[in-house]
């Protein structure tokens, strides 16, 4: 007969696994939603303006797509590190530090899933109407008040859609994050870090399939969630 006690045992989490687990949620709701205006920012100047350096601005935003994540952490330890000149500035006059703590962690979720967030919310407002927001301009409506009211509403199927693949992108991060604020338990340990970490033991097994699974659904969730908005938006877009 199966060993009902032994089974639950082997399937709950640890207590160094559970904060791993919770300081990814953390990690990934703050990278995605502090990052979250500068990606509504990008994708209305690359959807709606034209500009000189307008394809090396495009080509900036994808880069860490392309780049070795190790190499994207590197230079975050560069420039936000303690001897860096962001990190410096920071740490002076905020008094906020990224070196080998949670907050470089969500930094480092920020710049990886920038991109996706972009392109999301970049084809979004990309759909919506352009007639709808020269016709607020007719009124006398302000641009600001035009993005506000017209456009942000209606790409925010799309915003959101890019707001929760930030999110699946974050908790998935690994290159960037373990080279810039290394893989400490319970500081900078996400549930990827975790994995490896526990990949590395020979009596790791139950640990790495524990919070594989605990990945895998968060991740299933994410994508799941995000494919229902981008039908939302696809069919707003054929029957407005």
């Amino acid at each position: 007969m199966w060993d009902i006690a032994a089974w639950s045992g082997t399937l709950a989490l640890s207590p160094q696994e559970s904060t791993a687990v919770l300081l990814s949620l953390k990690i990934a709701t703050v990278g995605a939603v502090g990052s979250l205006p500068f990606s509504v920012g990008v994708a209305w100047l690359l959807a709606r303006r034209r500009f000189p350096g307008k394809a090396l601005l495009n080509a900036l935003v994808y880069l860490p797509l392309v780049l070795p994540p190790v190499v994207t952490g590197w230079l975050l330890l560069i420039g936000f590190g303690r001897q860096g000149l962001a990190g410096r500035a920071l740490e002076a006059c905020c008094a906020m530090s990224f070196s080998f703590r949670w907050t470089g962690a969500a930094l480092a979720a920020a710049v990886m899933g920038f991109p996706l967030m972009v392109r999301a919310i970049r084809l979004s407002i990309e759909a919506v109407d352009t007639r709808l927001e020269q016709a607020a301009q007719t009124l006398g409506a302000p641009p600001w008040f035009v993005f506000a009211t017209v456009t942000l509403p209606l790409a925010a199927p799309g915003i959101l859609a890019g707001l929760i693949l930030g999110f699946a992108r974050a908790i998935g991060e690994f290159g960037a994050t373990i080279t810039f604020v290394a893989n400490i338990p319970g500081q900078t340990q996400t549930i990827a870090t975790a994995i490896y970490s526990a990949t590395q033991d020979p009596d790791g097994g139950p640990a790495t399939w524990r919070l594989t699974g605990i990945a895998l659904a968060i991740a299933l969730v994410a994508l799941l969630a995000s494919e229902a908005l981008a039908a939302r938006l696809a069919a707003r877009a054929v029957d407005p």
